[in-house]
């Protein structure tokens, strides 16, 4: 911005010096003088419904040489104006992208977050809704693949088949508890032999 605004100084201390000597700046001579042609301008700042700054547009002669060119807003489109502002927008044009420092997890990190999913899994119950046909007998059985699943919506966390020991379907109402086969890095709470997962089938 500096140096579209240092570009607007000179050009108007330039006008002045030459009409000091009696002679005519040609941009001048060009606005005043032929009224009905446009005249095309470098914007240096974004206007409304005009244009964005570095565009060149079309303007009427009054309205650069009494709005755009007193307050710096626009320069002339002349080979020496278009090559510095090239080069000044290539110093100052901001970065679009940021760099962003990735930092790699470490081991310590990861294995805090396996102990807190597998306490969630420990501690949480997921609860099924199924219908039944005879008594508490569901008609269709839960299987292993639709307790991940569950758990996954449920809970939020994602283990894999290896991690479930369902020998054979659940087929009736009621509560059970499915061991789990977690990693042996990750502590077991006091108390406890082995991972579990409480299951709960209600009627639908």
């Amino acid at each position: 911005m500096m140096a579209y605004a240092q570009i607007g100084r000179n050009v108007i201390r330039h006008q002045l010096s030459a009409s000091e000597r009696g002679i005519q700046h040609p941009l001048f001579y060009a606005v005043q003088g032929v009224r009905h042609r446009k005249l095309e301008v470098i914007l240096t700042n974004s206007i409304d419904k005009l244009g964005k700054a570095g565009d060149t547009v079309k303007v009427a002669p009054g309205f650069f040489r009494n709005h755009l060119m007193p307050k710096l807003l626009a320069v002339p489109n002349i080979h020496k104006y278009r090559y510095l502002l090239k080069d000044q927008s290539k110093i100052y044009q901001p970065k679009e992208d940021a760099e962003v420092n990735v930092v790699s997890q470490t081991n310590e990190d990861k294995m805090k977050e396996y102990q807190t999913a597998a306490n969630r899994l420990d501690r949480t119950m997921v609860v099924l809704r199924k219908f039944i046909k005879v008594d508490y007998e569901i008609r269709e059985p839960v299987t292993k693949e639709e307790i991940i699943a569950e758990v996954a919506r449920q809970l939020s966390v994602s283990i894999e088949p290896e991690n479930v020991h369902l020998p054979s379907p659940l087929s009736t109402l009621g509560e059970f508890e499915v061991p789990l086969r977690l990693p042996r890095s990750i502590p077991l709470p006091e108390g406890k032999l082995q991972w579990a997962l409480k299951v709960k089938i209600r009627r639908k």
